[in-house]
């Protein structure tokens, strides 16, 4: 039986070139996985702003189904323009965003004979997103003799 008493030799270890290829790779896997979540966190931040726009949209529109054809017609019964912050809660706005919206009463552009009963509502809402505008806007008909009339 012979015994191992010689020395090992230094091949057992990693060598420099094969150290500084693993830190690379394992820079490369950290770097994708940080990109991915600020990403991510854009996705989500840009997301929470839309449903928010549309939670004004939706109110906004709300509030028109129930109002009658003498309110509708009167321009002094709801405002033209309008600032909406992005926390409802608290009426103060988180990092500074304010959604600026208007709602725009027109006649409907047509030369049928009911034409006259029939006007045109758009609620538009706009904010600003890292220096991008960003516009979402919902428009609807509402007639003369509609809902409005059976619920008073």
């Amino acid at each position: 039986m012979q015994l191992k008493s010689k020395r090992r030799r230094c091949t057992d270890a990693f060598s420099l070139t094969e150290s500084m290829i693993s830190v690379a790779i394992f820079a490369l896997v950290i770097g994708g996985v940080y990109s991915s979540l600020v990403m991510q966190y854009a996705t989500v931040r840009l997301n929470t702003e839309n449903l928010r726009a549309t939670q004004i949209l939706t109110d906004k529109m709300e509030v028109l189904r129930l109002v009658s054809w003498t309110q509708l017609t009167n321009a002094t019964f709801m405002p033209a323009t309008f600032v909406c912050p992005f926390n409802y809660s608290t009426n103060s706005s988180d990092y500074g965003l304010n959604y600026r919206g208007s709602v725009t009463v027109s006649a409907l552009p047509l030369s049928e004979s009911y034409a006259s009963n029939l006007m045109m509502v758009t609620v538009s809402v706009t904010w600003t997103n890292a220096n991008v505008a960003r516009t979402r806007s919902v428009s609807t008909l509402i007639s003369q003799y509609g809902m409005q009339n059976s619920l008073y």
